[in-house]
């Protein structure tokens, strides 16, 4: 690779690294991911090795998509400001510090604060990273591209499980941690070089601390209000209360985003409805999926006492069906449209997270999970695609930065509920709470796959504003 190859374009404007750019963008965008579900299976080591109890675990998960989720948007702002490269750099460093930091935990409170440091560095990266993805490829290349990515959601997610199981059996749980260390390190020396630089607007703008002080402190407390829901009650005035104080704040997001002079999202681009409908798609993917291995970790590991390596080998077919659905779903999009597509991924995820629901034996739930997983690999596509297909270059920061918040809160919700509602299986020996969550999920994806099958779009027009721009 020349200093010519990485500063110019071809002819056609299409820059000549962009398939190695995307695979080392892709690879730091996976541990980003695994980072969710590879700590998932390594829970119940930690919980017991730290003395901690069900609300400080979902808070390892949680607080990590939480802070991810809450300052993506800022993210996304800060990328199209001062350009993506040097926020995706200054994103992998601190994901990389902050993944040291936390390795090396000894207690709650610093292995929380460790993974809020993670979640600052993904919120940095991920839309960055994200939005070069958007703009290095067109067309139908643009496609194949936002497929692999997705497909990285769905599958790596899986992978994760058997990763995490790998590291906690074998050195300990601390290097599902440790192992982002030189990945991160190697990651950034090679981008460094590949990335091409993108000069910064002549007219700088400021960054809204203030719109993403409201849109993380509601989510916090929205979160806090469903894990809290799991000792006090669901139709609590407690509960009741956060949730309305969430949703206040949202609204006070809202009307500050419309009156400031620098607003940290054009909340007129989340009225659109291409967008609006990917970001509840991608919202209930990543949700469900949450679901899938909080449920299935516990599961295998608490209620029949199976070692992490055994149950990260359980989760192998997982990955396995994540990637197809993904990959299917990529070759088909073009030709289907988006709202079939959403409607059959849904409804393969309602039938798997039915199954346990049912029955709750190891191969059942082994079944159900894989089928669940075929769904949401598909739906992570079908949201990229419905989402993003249409903006412009210049949209492409913020509207990533959407997309991926949408992802992170997912996360963030599907952890706090399942977790609430399994409540009594977590910290007992009732099979009872399991049963209830996988109902409650399944439930979930059906209504979810009627809501798409009327929001989604069922072909996606060109983006007439993309050769021009």
């Amino acid at each position: 690779m020349t200093s010519h190859e990485v500063g110019h374009t071809t002819k056609e404007g299409r820059h000549p690294a962009r398939w190695r750019i995307l695979g080392f963008l892709g690879v730091a965008q996976l541990m980003l991911i695994l980072d969710v579900t590879v700590v998932a299976i390594a829970l119940p080591h930690i919980g017991s090795d730290l003395g901690l109890g069900r609300a400080a675990l979902t808070w390892t998960v949680s607080a990590y998509t939480l802070t991810f989720g809450g300052l993506m948007l800022l993210g996304g702002r800060i990328a199209d400001l001062i350009g993506p490269k040097r926020v995706v750099l200054a994103g992998l460093l601190v994901f990389t510090a902050a993944s040291l930091t936390t390795g090396l935990a000894e207690s709650g409170g610093m292995l929380v604060g460790g993974r809020i440091a993670q979640g600052a560095g993904a919120a940095l990266l991920s839309p960055a990273a994200l939005s070069l993805v958007v703009t290095l490829f067109e067309g139908e290349e643009r496609n194949k591209a936002l497929g692999i990515w997705s497909a990285l959601g769905g599958g790596g997610a899986a992978l994760g499980v058997l990763l995490g199981g790998l590291l906690t059996a074998g050195p300990g749980w601390p290097w599902v941690f440790y192992v982002n260390v030189p990945i991160g390190l190697v990651i950034v020396a090679v981008l460094a070089v590949l990335l091409p630089n993108r000069p910064a607007p002549a007219e700088r703008s400021r960054v809204d601390l203030l719109g993403a002080a409201l849109v993380t402190a509601s989510t916090a407390t929205l979160i806090y209000g469903l894990i809290d829901a799991g000792e006090r009650g669901w139709l609590t005035a407690r509960t009741g209360g956060l949730v309305l104080l969430a949703a206040v704040g949202y609204l006070l997001f809202t009307v500050w985003q419309r009156r400031a002079r620098s607003p940290l999202m054009d909340v007129r681009l989340l009225a659109r409805r291409p967008v609006a409908t990917g970001a509840f798609l991608i919202l209930m993917a990543t949700a469900l999926m949450v679901a899938v291995f909080f449920l299935g970790t516990f599961y295998y590991q608490h209620a029949r006492g199976y070692g992490a390596l055994h149950t990260g080998l359980l989760f192998l077919p997982v990955a396995f069906a994540a990637m197809v659905g993904a990959d299917l779903t990529g070759r088909l999009i073009g030709r289907t449209g988006a709202r079939a597509p959403a409607i059959a991924a849904l409804t393969a995820a309602a039938a798997g997270l039915a199954v346990p629901a049912v029955s709750m034996r190891p191969v059942t739930v082994a079944i159900g999970v894989t089928v669940a997983a075929l769904g949401t690999g598909a739906m992570f596509v079908v949201a990229s695609a419905t989402a993003l297909g249409q903006v412009a270059p210049h949209e492409a920061g913020i509207a990533s930065g959407i997309v991926s918040t949408f992802h992170e809160f997912g996360a963030s919700l599907g952890a706090a509920v399942v977790s609430s509602v399994a409540a009594a299986s977590l910290v007992g020996s009732t099979l009872e709470g399991f049963t209830e969550a996988f109902t409650v999920a399944a439930v979930a994806a059906a209504v979810s796959a009627a809501v798409a099958g009327a929001l989604t779009p069922a072909r996606t027009a060109p983006a007439a504003a993309e050769p021009a721009a």
